[in-house]
């Protein structure tokens, strides 16, 4: 083994596994949270959310939050019963290069890290989806990069976004009509940020009439075109301390709300989405949620730790 490696072994650990010596978490300390000085183009001039200690307690003690669902999700006409996972931790980001950090730099933005996953049947075959958003926990600016992948028998699609002097997003698919693409778009609210904006500053939620770019599963596995639409957004207390925030697509007719908890940490506890007429698209009730360091957890004796998820 080179000393450049390790010496990188024993300052940080690299994201998704990339050896088997590596984890996929840097551990990021609270201390960490005002470090970002970057004038990077992707980062606006907005004033940075002021976090309390206990935000800095919950997202800054090298864990991870992992909540488990009840999926039911339409697809072809039917709805399916499956599974989805929300997995949030925070991460040193590189705007410069917009990939989570190697190694501490007072340069790097901390984000809070979702992947979203689903995954269910569709009769003989699977889907499989997965989707990261890199928000700053700043909340000074949209998030710093959204990726999307499906996976299922008749092939994959994978698009990302990339916050620049724009959105830079390029796209990929097996369909013919789709093909690959490259392009931009004008900076607006990604739907698939919202998720990460109700966790860190759920009072700075865009409201009433808005731009914004519906997530990336529903245009993808739905062939919608990738571009900003009208919406209204609504955002209301509901009884049992939840809250909850919702976003109508006036030309495509279709509503999506998110229940979360009204008090920190804002937890997701439910969401819903329709299409015009109150049919269901997709929706989640949550099943199960653990603080844990799941990139330490990989062995076979861990695999008990699913059970605690209800996977």
């Amino acid at each position: 083994m080179t000393k450049y490696l390790k010496n990188k072994l024993t300052i940080f650990s690299l994201a998704l596994g990339l050896s088997l010596f590596i984890s996929c978490k840097e551990t990021i300390t609270s201390k960490e949270v005002n470090l970002s000085t970057t004038e990077d183009a992707s980062v606006s001039k907005a004033p940075k959310k002021q976090h309390t200690e206990e935000f800095k307690k919950y997202w800054y003690a090298g864990k991870a939050e992992i909540t488990s669902y009840t999926l039911q999700q339409s697809r072809y006409g039917e709805v399916r019963n499956g599974s989805a996972v929300l997995i949030y931790v925070t991460e040193p980001f590189s705007a410069e290069k917009q990939v989570k950090a190697d190694r501490p730099n007072p340069n790097h933005i901390p984000v809070l890290k979702l992947n979203s996953t689903k995954n269910y049947i569709t009769g003989i075959y699977p889907y499989s989806i997965m989707t990261s958003i890199f928000y700053p926990v700043g909340d000074h600016s949209h998030a710093l990069k959204a990726s999307f992948s499906a996976q299922e028998w008749c092939g994959q699609v994978y698009a990302q976004l990339n916050n620049k002097e724009k959105f830079d997003i390029v796209s990929f698919s097996y369909f013919e009509s789709e093909g690959d693409q490259e392009f931009s778009l004008d900076k607006t609210y990604l739907e698939d940020e919202i998720w990460s904006k109700i966790r860190v500053n759920p009072s700075n939620l865009p409201l009433g009439e808005v731009q914004i770019i519906p997530s990336f599963e529903y245009i993808r596995v739905y062939h919608k075109e990738m571009k900003a639409q009208k919406a209204f957004a609504t955002l209301k207390n509901l009884e049992d301390e939840l809250s909850s925030y919702s976003i109508h697509y006036t030309e495509l007719k279709r509503t999506l709300t998110i229940q979360f908890t009204t008090q920190f940490p804002y937890s997701i506890e439910r969401w819903i989405e329709t299409s015009e007429n109150g049919t269901l698209i997709s929706s989640g009730q949550k099943k199960k949620r653990i603080i844990t360091p799941y990139w330490e957890q990989n062995k076979n004796s861990d695999l008990f730790l699913r059970d605690s998820l209800g996977l």
